[in-house]
């Protein structure tokens, strides 16, 4: 039986796959809790320092909820709902502390934009193509993207998407600022595991404690998100021995200087 998902680990990186593509990768019941479990265990695992999430084959990242399973059985709608990391693996991927790269090889639909959105970077493929079509199933969104997709394109474009079910191309989606990128087919994984090595060569804690600090701010006023920001800088930079940054700083110039030349 193949597995319905798929881990490669590149040393500080790991390379999560959903393995459904005769089905668009679509998220059924078995290949929901199996990335879920997947990316519990990356979240605990100190030797990962970045996550690269993709989907098998070039047509599809996930074609979101199986539809045919739910219309076998609707009591598969709780999933939709689901709050804890076990049965939700929108929540999993959000609560993982090392940063997850969304590698966007195909459509992202429905719950597989969703699934998209709980990513932290997203680079898309030529054939990548983003739509909500929760309106148009009759089933509302509880995997965050009715408030997540307006807080990153701007609310009338959300509700553009949301309430006509409307593809969105994957260069229109850079111009609107969802994704980071747009490459070819064949450069999107060596384009997304590249940003995860240069992820990974930072100290794990910083990037840890940094990618909180961003995403708990982001869910605050912004003056209540400036003096978060406050709070934490001057806990841990209290901590911070001038040896150890001018190490870091040296190191800096020599990267920059590597990378000009």
């Amino acid at each position: 039986m193949t597995a319905p998902v798929l881990v490669q680990r590149d040393g500080p990186v790991a390379t999560v796959t959903l393995n459904r593509p005769e089905a668009m990768n679509a998220l059924s019941r078995a290949l929901r809790a199996e990335l879920a479990a997947t990316m519990r265990g990356l979240a605990v695992d100190e030797s990962i320092r970045a996550i690269v999430l993709t989907g098998a084959g070039e047509r599809a990242f996930t074609a979101g909820l199986d539809l045919k399973e739910l219309g076998a059985d609707t009591s598969n709608l709780g999933a939709a709902n689901a709050e804890g990391a076990d049965e939700n693996p929108v929540r999993a991927i959000e609560l993982c502390p090392q940063p997850v790269i969304g590698a966007i090889n195909g459509v992202a639909i429905t719950g597989g934009f969703e699934v998209a959105l709980a990513c932290d970077i997203l680079i898309a493929s030529t054939h990548a193509r983003f739509a909500d079509t929760h309106a148009r199933v009759g089933i509302m969104p509880g995997w965050g993207l009715s408030q997540k997709l307006s807080r990153i394109v701007g609310l009338g474009r959300a509700k553009e998407l949301s309430l006509t079910g409307n593809f969105l191309g994957a260069e229109a989606a850079r111009d609107w600022g969802l994704v980071n990128r747009v490459v070819a087919p064949d450069e999107l994984l060596p384009a997304a595991q590249a940003l995860a090595r240069d992820i990974a060569s930072i100290d794990p804690a910083m990037v840890r404690g940094y990618k909180r600090l961003i995403d708990d701010g982001y869910a605050l006023p912004f003056a209540d998100g400036l003096a978060l920001e406050q709070q934490r800088s001057k806990a841990a930079n209290g901590a911070v021995r001038a040896e150890e940054v001018e190490a870091r700083r040296l190191a800096v110039m020599e990267r920059g200087r590597a990378r000009v030349g």
